[in-house]
Order: C-alpha cells, then sequence, then structure tokens
C-alpha cells in the first residue's frame, strides 16, 4: 500500500507516462496543422487582394485622363501683388522668373503643335495663361518692357482686353515712355479700332524724344485706318523699332505679305486681261511671261512669277488666280 501510494505520487507506471507523451505530442500536431492552414489562407487572401488592387489600378489607369504637361503652366499659386511681397526685395529676379516661365509655357505649347500658326496669331496652340503670366512678371517689375512688348504683340489674338489692359498698366507705370503708346496703337489697329489707335499714337507723338513718325500715324489712322498703305507702315515702323529677334521676325513676315498681297494683285490683272481676250485661264505661266515682266514681276527659268520669299506662285485654274505655294514661309492668312 505504501509502495502503491509512494508510485502514485511519483507520476504513475510507464505505460501512463507514455500515453500522455503521445496526446502531447498529437496535440502540438493538431496545433501545428491548424497553424499551417491559417498561414496558408492569410497568404491566399492577400495575394488574392494583391490581385484585386493591380485589376483596380489597371481599370483607373484606363480610365484617367492623359495628363496635362501645361498644367503647372496653367496654375497660378498667387496673386501679383502677393508674389510681390514675398519676394523679399528681389523683384527683378523673381520677375525674370515669371519671364522665362511665360517664354517656356509658349516654347512648349508651339513643340506640342503640329499645325501652321504665326506669332500674332497663336489661338490654335491653346494658350490659356499667358497673360496672367506676364501681369505677375509686370507686377514684379513694373519696368519690364520686354514683356509688355511681347504681350502687345502674342496676346491681342487670344485675350485682346488682357492685352489692352497689360499695355495700359505699362504706362501707368512708365507714364513717360512712347513706345508703349506704340504697342498700345498697334492693339487697337489690329482690332479695327482706329480712332483710339490713334488717340494712342497722338498720346505717345507728344511725349519727350517720340520721334516725328508717331504724330504722322495718329493721322494716318484717322484717314485710312484699314489700308495696306497703313498695314505696311505699321510693320515697318515695329521691325525697325523692336529689339525682340522674334517680333522683328514676324514684322518682317508680314511686310512679305503685304508685298506678295500687291504682286497677287498685279499678276490678278495680268491673268484678267489674258482671259478677256483668249475667253479661258492660261494654261501654264509661260502664256503670260511676258505681261508678267511687264508688270515688274520677278519670274523664273520656267516662266513663274516668284514671291518675296522667292517661291514661285501655284496658278489656281479654278479662279484664274495666283497663290501662295505650299512651301513658302509667307503668312498665308
Amino acid at each position: 500500500m505504501n509502495a502503491t501510494g509512494k508510485t502514485g505520487r511519483t507520476g504513475g507506471s510507464p505505460a501512463l507516462r507514455e500515453g500522455a507523451a503521445e496526446d502531447i505530442a498529437a496535440s502540438r500536431s493538431e496545433a501545428a496543422r491548424r497553424e499551417r492552414g491559417r498561414d496558408a489562407l492569410l497568404a491566399l487572401v492577400v495575394v488574392a487582394g494583391l490581385a484585386c488592387i493591380f485589376a483596380l489600378s489597371r481599370r483607373l489607369d484606363a480610365r484617367r485622363p492623359a495628363e496635362d504637361p501645361f498644367a503647372s503652366y496653367e496654375e497660378l499659386y498667387v496673386s501679383p501683388e502677393t508674389a510681390r511681397r514675398l519676394s523679399l526685395g528681389f523683384n527683378g529676379l523673381v520677375a525674370d522668373w515669371y519671364w522665362l516661365r511665360s517664354l517656356q509655357y509658349v516654347g512648349r505649347k508651339v513643340d506640342a503643335y503640329q499645325g501652321d500658326f504665326t506669332l500674332d496669331d497663336m489661338r490654335s496652340l491653346g494658350i490659356r495663361n499667358l497673360g496672367p503670366l506676364l501681369d505677375e512678371a509686370t507686377t514684379l517689375d513694373p519696368q519690364f518692357m520686354a514683356a509688355y512688348e511681347f504681350g502687345a504683340v502674342v496676346l491681342p489674338a487670344i485675350d485682346r482686353d488682357a492685352a489692352v489692359n497689360l499695355v495700359r498698366k505699362g504706362i501707368r507705370e512708365n507714364p513717360r515712355d512712347w513706345r508703349l503708346y506704340q504697342h498700345l496703337g498697334y492693339i487697337y489697329w489690329q482690332s479695327g479700332r482706329y480712332a483710339e489707335a490713334s488717340d494712342a499714337y497722338a498720346a505717345g507723338a507728344r511725349l519727350p524724344g517720340a520721334p516725328a513718325w508717331m504724330g504722322a500715324m495718329a493721322a494716318q489712322m484717322q484717314a485710312r485706318g484699314g489700308s495696306r498703305q497703313l498695314a505696311r507702315e505699321m510693320y515697318r515702323r515695329m521691325y525697325e523699332e523692336s529689339a525682340d529677334e522674334q517680333v522683328r521676325s514676324l514684322a518682317a513676315r508680314r511686310l512679305a505679305q503685304i508685298d506678295s498681297l500687291d504682286e497677287r494683285e498685279r499678276i490678278g490683272g495680268v491673268l484678267a486681261d489674258f482671259k478677256s481676250r483668249a475667253s479661258r485661264c492660261p494654261a501654264s505661266w509661260r502664256e503670260v511671261a511676258t505681261a508678267l515682266r511687264a508688270a515688274g514681276l520677278k519670274l523664273d527659268a520656267a516662266g513663274s512669277p516668284l514671291d518675296p520669299a522667292g517661291f514661285p506662285y501655284a496658278l489656281d485654274d479654278a479662279a484664274c488666280a495666283a497663290k501662295l505655294d505650299e512651301r513658302s514661309p509667307i503668312p498665308k492668312k
């Protein structure tokens, strides 16, 4: 009895101990199996979640509109006056930054566009924010004359009111600079507001240092504001007075365009005379080469009249008229 009791207190028989160990091992094995199953289930959930996220991301990317590469240029972070206060006295440097930003904005629009355009008609390029950018630059540096001139040439076709407001601001800040009145007169002339253009030139002509032609331009605006002769004078003065090579290039192209219009009128007279005699349009320029030379036109070896850029005019059989060659750099409109 004592032996049995002692044995009970020391853990039982070897058979019992062996059975307990097997139970414990079985329990641990079951727990490990369940843990492996739980881990496998969690891994499956994670993989399924990642697959769903990938599929959803692809779907969203497919429906997302194309990123606008010009968005950063078409967002104003602060107002012009706020930018001036925040510049901490470095207005000129900040104004230069806005000026370069304006040129980059226009340049990238030009690079992205595939069609024809001219500096004074860039509506097709979708330039929406040039006015505010130039306003920023000239608020930070009110004596930034290059920005006023660029705005006077480029802005009218995009936003005429913004162009007028920009140059008028320049006049308020620089009341003794006659060139700003020239810019304002040009904007009004382009829009057919000849009386206002005449007033702008007359006001500029009264300033010290203004050239005599400013007063003459004011008088011509009143007499023949829409004439080709006045347009030639406008672009000639622009070419002579501007320090901006882009503006000078525009003026040269417009002068060539005006010369071409004069030439096409003379060619039209020659063609009309031939048609009245032959009851048809000439089949080629050779048939009227002698008359074209007599009219003072330059011809190439084939007898074709040449435009101011040196390209032969095309003969439009349907209209019996001369038209610019597609390769010619002279503006078509």
